[in-house]
């Protein structure tokens, strides 16, 4: 009853990885975003790729693959715009609160905000 999306935002084995700061920094705002969304009743877990070349998203079956894409996208869309202090980032909170690097964050969830504004849920079937 889980569906594991892989949600690659590096190219594997290509020397560009997700910097630290940034990859920790999405992690706390995806997660936040997608548990308090309209969709949060229906994700397991938002989690980085140990590889440092994206995010695995684990969501009950029940989700569609449109809106599984829809809170992707809202949720790049809320790490590119958000301001202020990062979630969940105090020392008595974060196992590693000083690593954060929200202009970095930032900026890769623009890059994936344009990388995903055409996908629709059909692109989302690998072929068998």
């Amino acid at each position: 009853d889980v569906v594991t999306y892989d949600i690659r935002m590096k190219k594997p084995n290509q020397g560009d990885y997700l910097a630290n700061g940034a990859l920790h920094t999405i992690e706390h705002l995806f997660a936040t975003y997608a548990r308090n969304s309209v969709y949060g009743p229906g994700v397991i877990y938002v989690g980085p790729m140990g590889c440092r070349t994206g995010f695995y998203l684990l969501v009950r079956d029940t989700m569609s693959h449109g809106d599984a894409l829809a809170l992707v996208q809202e949720s790049f869309r809320f790490i590119r715009d958000f301001e202020g202090e990062i979630p969940g980032s105090k020392r008595w909170e974060c196992g590693n609160y000083l690593e954060h690097d929200l202009p970095g964050a930032r900026a890769v969830a623009a890059d994936m905000v344009e990388v995903l504004k055409n996908w629709n849920g059909e692109r989302m079937n690998y072929e068998q």
